[in-house]
């Protein structure tokens, strides 16, 4: 099990996600300057109004944004991207229809 003191996210990176969702451009603004998350910098593959994927080597993140929160989680590379993907997205999905 993963220790969740040891992957923190600092309040500069929590920012840096909520600029991101604040971007509305065609081409946000951080596919091409990363995205820092828990001391480590992610290359972006997927940047929409719902949902910010990072990759890093073979672990990742996932960032999706319900009505009223912003759920991050971290793979490692014993998940498959699309796994993660699917469940995070989900679970944004049940979130979003509670109210939530």
């Amino acid at each position: 099990m993963a220790d969740i003191r040891a992957w923190q996210v600092k309040p500069e990176e929590l920012k840096e996600i909520v600029s991101a969702y604040k971007d509305t451009s065609d081409v946000k603004k951080v596919q091409s300057t990363g995205l820092h998350v828990a001391g480590d910098k992610y290359v972006v593959i997927k940047a929409d109004d719902r949902s910010l994927y990072g990759k890093k080597g073979k672990t990742g993140i996932l960032i999706v944004k319900t009505t009223q929160a912003i759920l991050i989680s971290h793979y490692p590379e014993t998940i498959q991207p699309g796994a993660a993907a699917t469940t995070v997205e989900q679970l944004a999905d049940y979130l979003i229809g509670v109210g939530y």
